[in-house]
């Protein structure tokens, strides 16, 4: 356990105010839940707008001509094609394939602007300067920039009454908004499954901006709890669980975000690290690998349970599982050996020494329902 003092994200004073129960997370003070609790918070969320504080993530820039050109070293995805006012899932590999983060890539036209998760923002920084010295500039805004999610089927009808120009952005755009005065970059994204936005406002005028969306009647305040079981329900992995250093894109079921282009038959195959284990499972396939499982009981089913054959057998670990209040019941992640990732494979999950029948399923759990235009 470290002993260094807890981080404060610049709303952590509002969080309180608005009676957050806190908790540590990634190295900062956060709220796992607010007085509407986290069942009523998540459905809250997909029913209207729920506001999620995530200030904690790193936010970096990259500027120069070669920014994209350089950031391709370290990622299997394709930036130099990444067109202006776009963004797109990435991962950065270390040399043995593995996952060293996951994170976000927008083209802001002059600049390369990096969303990365909490608990790795200051090895990817580290990473980024390492890496791509002399070949572009890394600027970190850790600390001049909050970042806000505003999540939910009316999260479009509330950003708009501040920017109207926002509800004609579809999934994964990204673009320079005006609000309330403030210079904010805005991506129509976020990691509920729902529509929404994530929104990069300057520190000093974050506590500003989140007043005022809450005071929108559609908004809550949502906690780091909801958030968690939204993004179960959406399929959607968590690094440090449901991925790792120790798995691979392929293995972790995301094979679907290494780009066409960085394929061995793409026009610029290969070329970041690991590349050659990576292409090599997309041809031959992976020992094991992440699947949705369902489980058939009324019995929770958490991280680090045992899955097992019908012999009793360890064939895999669940990385993600709780409850969906969406889905109405029980629900994980978690890694099997290839012969049991067929769908609606019957497996078993060891809990408290009991075997909990598990269904392999497909991901999403609860249909996405991003806005594609």
């Amino acid at each position: 356990m470290s002993n260094k003092p807890l981080q404060k994200t610049p709303l952590h004073a509002l969080h309180l105010q608005l009676g957050a129960r806190m908790v540590p997370f990634a190295g900062y003070d956060m709220p796992v839940q607010y007085p509407l609790g986290v069942l009523k918070e998540h459905l809250h969320t997909r029913e209207q707008a729920g506001l999620f504080d995530v200030s904690h993530m790193g936010q970096i820039r990259l500027h120069g001509a070669n920014a994209a050109k350089a950031l391709e070293t370290l990622v299997p995805v394709d930036i130099v094609d990444l067109p202006v006012g776009m963004q797109r899932y990435a991962l950065f590999t270390d040399a043995q394939g593995g996952i060293l983060d996951d994170l976000m890539v927008a083209n802001a036209g002059d600049y390369l602007f990096l969303v990365v998760n909490a608990a790795c923002k200051a090895q990817d920084l580290q990473h980024l300067k390492q890496h791509l010295e002399g070949l572009c500039e890394v600027e970190s805004l850790f600390d001049s920039r909050a970042l806000l999610a505003l999540q939910g089927p009316a999260a479009a009808t509330v950003l708009a009454r501040l920017a109207p120009e926002v509800k004609a952005m579809t999934f994964m755009q990204f673009a320079r908004v005006r609000l309330l005065g403030v210079d904010c970059y805005v991506s129509r994204s976020g990691y509920t499954g729902e529509d929404g936005y994530e929104i990069s406002v300057p520190t000093q005028d974050a506590l500003m901006l989140a007043r005022s969306l809450l005071a929108e009647p559609e908004v809550e305040a949502i906690g780091l709890g909801a958030r968690d079981s939204l993004r179960l329900e959406a399929g959607l992995c968590l690094y440090g669980h449901d991925m790792a250093q120790h798995t691979t894109p392929v293995e972790a079921s995301l094979a679907w975000a290494i780009s066409k282009a960085r394929r061995v038959d793409g026009v610029r195959p290969g070329g970041f690290p690991g590349a050659e284990r990576i292409l090599a499972q997309l041809r031959d396939g992976v020992p094991s690998k992440r699947v949705g499982l369902l489980a058939q009981e009324r019995v929770p089913v958490r991280e680090g349970a045992p899955l097992l054959d019908a012999h009793g057998q360890v064939i895999g670990q669940v990385t993600s599982g709780g409850f969906g209040p969406s889905l109405g019941g029980p629900l994980a992640m978690g890694y099997v050996q290839s012969a049991w990732a067929a769908l609606d494979t019957e497996v078993f999950a060891e809990v408290r020494g009991k075997r909990v029948p598990m269904r392999v399923t497909r991901t999403p759990f609860v249909a996405q329902r991003y806005y594609r235009g």
